[in-house]
């Protein structure tokens, strides 16, 4: 069954790319872990806060990759001898991903009271007006545009 898309419009040439990471987004966005909020600070500052009771700045790794936001957390395994009784605090790891925007920038991010705070900048851009020039296709050399066939007597 092949699927429907927007970006599969004759008159929108060279989204393919972003097709693509809307659908890789789209698959990986299944698990609610951990549970973060996006909230815009003002109108060029984006924060992205993630809940990572438990994790310290070693056990999680931001990282951007061809505007791909990646953040991972792994805790070390618990090697002591401890038996739970009740075990509600999750202990495991997670990858969570955000596509940027071209022109969006990290500018840090911090671990404040199990909170992961990541700073987003957007950076902004003289709108850009070009005029193309149309230009006229060139005659061959010696050549006439009238041709006229004449035939002798």
């Amino acid at each position: 069954m092949s699927r429907s898309s927007y970006l599969n419009s004759p008159l929108l040439l060279g989204f393919d790319q972003l097709e693509r990471a809307i659908d890789r987004m789209h698959k990986s966005s299944g698990d609610g872990y951990p549970p973060y909020n996006v909230e815009q600070v003002d109108e060029r500052h984006l924060r992205i806060t993630l809940a990572v009771a438990g994790f310290s700045e070693d056990d999680l790794e931001v990282r951007l990759e061809n505007n791909q936001l990646t953040i991972r957390g792994r805790q070390p395994e618990d090697d002591s001898e401890r038996t739970f009784l009740h075990r509600g605090i999750a202990a495991r790891q997670f990858q969570r991903s955000f596509m940027l925007a071209d022109g969006m920038e990290v500018e840090g991010a911090r671990l404040d009271n199990g909170l992961l705070h990541i700073e987003l900048k957007r950076q902004t851009d003289d709108e850009v007006v070009r005029t193309i020039k149309i230009e006229r296709k060139q005659k061959a050399e010696g050549s006439d545009t009238r041709t006229i066939d004449q035939k002798s007597a």
